[in-house]
């Protein structure tokens, strides 16, 4: 718990220090990289010492009977080294060599790690802070790239990218595994490894592992492999959330002996009012959290005041960091059904929730009516208020109402990461307050059913196309660094927009990058694409084009060459050249465009 706690800290505080000191400074340095983690670290530091240790957990009187509780720490070993499977698997072969190419592990990330390196070398570069979209002209950095910065500090200072992936993959899925047993023990964490519905059970006729949920046509995918490989803030959001959760669900408990103080109410103020810079749909999911605690537990009205009032001035400076200092249009929007009436994802109504969740919202279902049943029993002894464990059940009802009933971002999809936590907090209730009371066959047959196809999604994932995905060519990208290393870092660059440019990769700004993370931003780019483009045939007035984009630096590389064959190419003749390999050339616009 307090390594936890410590490590969530210093991962939070060295963010903010950056930011606050880097908006100071016109950006990183290592001067500045340097004191950021030095403060992160004296406050982990701090925490550890000044905590005290977790109580143990008491042994239930009935565990000597129950044999699955008798035989608890085997369940636990089993599902630990799946997660330690898991973590080796994505994390060690999240980006690695074979040859000139650099490969990764997962299909589902190739779009998004192209955009977290680029978000992290575009920090370490020294830009000034909070720094313009380096995949969009017209644009602040839209995104809550908290994670990206922590790890462009310690590029900046040197540390190697590649390594630093990998040990921040390990080491958050190692928080996230402590975490969510301890908010919910062995089943919490199958939960989170196992999740789907009945899409796996196709193995039962294929006798392959092969990832059945990650498909067009599934919306509840493995959230492993789909969102905690890929989504990189959720490696800090889940293990933070998760903490802030237990805290609030121990320190606001009304039985006799069940209160505690897990945190220093500062810890706790600042691991919530910082989580706008890391994951802002975990933020939403933890307001709402505390909003039904406020009107249902009138013991933590008080201290859930000073709270939330304490942090909304930081989290709404955050949000206002992240949302272009709130230019972003707004994306909420009704739309019921998250992805049910959603292209590939379309089914029938009752097909589309069976199919996806299986036997999970029959039981969750039945919770809630449990639940409730047993609180109307406590109204009607004059207890004006909800217990501890169904306010929590109330607060993941509200959030998953809100998934499916209002679209928070320009993809439908996108909502999984506000599902994700109706889910994390319904799962330690489902067990506590419905499937620990029923006989053990019981127990072993519904857990086989609710996990069976997310365990055989997870393994088929793992072993998909043992030498990975072709991401980019190693020795492209260390010549284009070499090549722009004595450019301003200021400058944008013009060149054909995709995930994966060798500019984009160094963390260099190109006027657009590819249109898929322009869209889920809520970036109109189309006239801007239909500029570039312009400006990359040479036609029309180019130049004037360029001037309109703030083109300072024209590249012209493979990519170049294979996407605008027809291009007449004027800038040859009438740019000066200041950059030449086998990678390709590179153009400049001079003071034509924009001063640096």
């Amino acid at each position: 718990m307090r390594l936890l706690s410590a490590g969530l800290l210093y991962v939070a505080i060295s963010t903010v220090m950056a930011v606050l000191l880097g908006e100071n400074a016109g950006g990183l340095s290592p001067g500045v990289s340097f004191v950021s983690l030095i403060a992160g670290a004296a406050t982990a530091l701090a925490t550890f010492f000044l905590m005290p240790p977790p109580p143990a957990q008491p042994t239930l009187a009935a565990a000597k009977e129950d044999p699955i509780l008798k035989y608890r720490s085997i369940w636990l070993c089993l599902v630990g080294f799946v997660f330690a499977m898991f973590a080796v698997r994505s994390f060690c072969w999240l980006l690695f060599f074979a040859g000139e190419n650099i490969n990764i592990q997962s299909p589902f990330n190739l779009g998004d790690l192209g955009l977290h390196i680029t978000y992290v070398k575009t920090f370490a570069n020294g830009v000034a802070m909070w720094p313009e979209s380096p995949i969009y002209v017209y644009s602040q950095l839209r995104y809550p790239a908290g994670i990206d910065l922590f790890n462009g500090l310690l590029t900046n200072l040197g540390f190697d990218l590649r390594q630093q992936l990998v040990a921040t993959g390990l080491l958050a899925s190692l928080a996230t595994f402590y975490a969510l047993y301890r908010w919910g023990g062995t089943f919490t964490v199958a939960g989170f490894l196992f999740n789907g519905g009945i899409a796996g059970f196709q193995f039962l006729d294929t006798h392959k592992f092969l990832d059945y949920q990650g498909t067009s046509h599934v919306s509840w995918k493995s959230i492993p492999l789909t969102m905690f490989v890929t989504q990189r803030g959720l490696l800090y959001a889940i293990p933070a959330g998760l903490l802030l959760l237990w805290q609030w669900r121990s320190k606001y408990d009304s039985e006799p002996g069940k209160q505690e103080q897990l945190l220093p109410v500062w810890a706790e103020y600042i691991l919530y009012a910082t989580m706008p810079l890391f994951h802002v749909h975990t933020f939403i999911a933890l307001s709402i959290v505390l909003l039904v605690l406020f009107l249902t537990r009138p013991d933590s009205r008080l201290p859930l005041f000073k709270l939330v009032s304490a942090a909304v001035l930081p989290a709404v400076f955050f949000v206002w960091l992240t949302t272009d200092r709130m230019r972003a249009g707004s994306i909420l929007e009704w739309h019921f059904g998250w992805t049910q009436t959603v292209g590939d994802f379309k089914m029938e109504f009752f097909l589309f929730w069976l199919f996806n969740f299986g036997a999970f919202l029959p039981l969750a279902i039945a919770l809630v009516w449990i639940v409730a049943q047993q609180e109307s029993v406590r109204f009607r002894s004059g207890k004006l208020e909800l217990s501890i464990d169904a306010a929590y059940l109330a607060a993941a009802v509200l959030i998953f109402l809100l998934s499916i009933c209002v679209k928070t971002a320009p993809w439908e999809w996108d909502n999984i990461k506000l599902l994700i936590w109706a889910y994390f907090i319904t799962l330690p209730l489902l067990w506590e307050r419905l499937l620990l009371r029923w006989p053990v066959p019981a127990r072993v047959g519904t857990c086989l059913i609710l996990f069976f196809s997310g365990f055989v999604s997870l393994i088929g994932g793992l072993a998909v196309n043992k030498d990975g995905y072709e991401f980019a060519n190693r020795s492209e990208i260390d010549f284009v660094a070499a090549a722009v290393r004595r450019l301003p870092v200021e400058a944008r660059f013009a060149g054909f927009p995709t995930y994966n440019h060798p500019l984009l990769l160094n963390g260099r700004k190109m006027v657009c990058g590819y249109g898929g993370h322009l869209w889920t931003q809520g970036i109109n780019s189309t006239d801007v694409e239909s500029k570039l483009r312009n400006l990359m045939l040479g036609q029309g007035d180019w130049k004037k084009a360029a001037r309109e984009l703030e083109v300072r630096y024209l590249f012209w590389g493979k990519l170049e060459k294979a996407n605008y064959v027809t291009s007449t190419k004027p800038w040859e003749k009438q740019l000066p050249l200041v950059a030449q390999g086998d990678w390709g050339s590179i153009y400049d616009f001079g003071s034509e465009t924009k001063r640096y």
